[in-house]
């Protein structure tokens, strides 16, 4: 079957998962599941490791036998539409309620994330008081919706530490982020001595590609995150290798093969022309040290 047909595989993937954790959370076997909905359990199969689409009918179905409740059922309802797509933009708000991030379930997800940032310290590495530097730029937002986001972000950073195979993270940044003073002279002093600690970790690559690189293949990307699955005992993903990429009113995620080769090119031009890690590191440190003053 095509692509065109299918669909992209993200959407599918991430549907397949969220029902088959409705399904373990309600009790439910794969067999008792299949009995209760009157399908085959090979359709449960080709349901739960997203090699099928989904009716949305087909899906508040499901919702109603495991118990869901009624924003996760919405929700679901609204993924299942995304799967027939030739391509997946998903606008924050429209069909995904607060709490049911797709992006964050493929992050938690991922065994090794590649991004590359023009203009911010990536999220996963952001400290509580830079990260309510950036979200409080969002005047639409109030204090306790703030407060939130800080806390989301920083439960997302345990990815990064914990002690159960983390992810292999390497991050290419402009200068311009070094640079860049968010919060003031303090907090971007210790968020530049948090990324120089980061860096020390072995599963965390952080390089900076400095002002003299010129015009490199950063200009032509714009920010973007690529994320790759763990694998199969016969090799092959779990998830498809996903690139993610934020804009003003919406977020795109790619998966077509040569979508995927060209942001794997991307990055390692990127990389090529970033410095080593222990001078970007020296030059965290030595910009916080100029930051915080004699």
């Amino acid at each position: 079957m095509t692509e065109a047909a299918t669909g992209s595989t993200v959407p599918r993937r991430q549907l397949g998962r969220y029902l088959r954790e409705l399904r373990t959370n309600a009790r439910f076997t794969v067999q008792a599941a299949a009995t209760a909905l009157e399908w085959s359990e090979a359709k449960m199969w080709r349901i739960e490791t997203g090699q099928t689409s989904l009716r949305s009918h087909d899906v508040e179905t499901m919702c109603r036998v495991y118990g869901a409740p009624d924003d996760m059922k919405t929700a679901l309802m609204g993924l299942a539409k995304e799967t027939k797509g030739k391509g997946w933009w998903h606008a924050y708000g429209d069909v995904i309620p607060d709490g049911f991030d797709l992006f964050i379930g493929l992050e938690e997800a991922a065994r090794s994330l590649e991004e590359y940032s023009p203009e911010l310290v990536p999220g996963l590495f952001q400290t509580p008081e830079y990260a309510r530097a950036v979200i409080t730029n969002n005047t639409r937002l109030l204090d306790e919706e703030i407060d939130r986001r800080v806390q989301l972000r920083v439960q997302r950073q345990t990815l990064v530490t914990r002690s159960t195979s983390p992810p292999t993270l390497k991050a290419a940044l402009n200068e311009a982020v070094v640079h860049r003073v968010v919060g003031g002279p303090t907090v971007m002093a210790a968020q530049l001595d948090r990324l120089a600690e980061l860096n020390e970790r072995p599963n965390v690559s952080i390089r900076v590609v400095p002002f003299a690189a010129g015009a490199h293949r950063g200009l032509d990307t714009g920010p973007f995150i690529h994320m790759r699955f763990a694998t199969t005992g016969d090799g092959r993903n779990h998830e498809p290798p996903t690139v993610y990429v934020q804009g003003f009113t919406g977020a795109l995620y790619l998966d077509r093969a040569r979508e995927i080769d060209r942001y794997s090119e991307g990055f390692a031009v990127i990389w090529g022309n970033a410095l080593p890690q222990e001078d970007s590191s020296a030059l965290f440190r030595q910009t916080a040290r100029e930051m915080n003053g004699p």
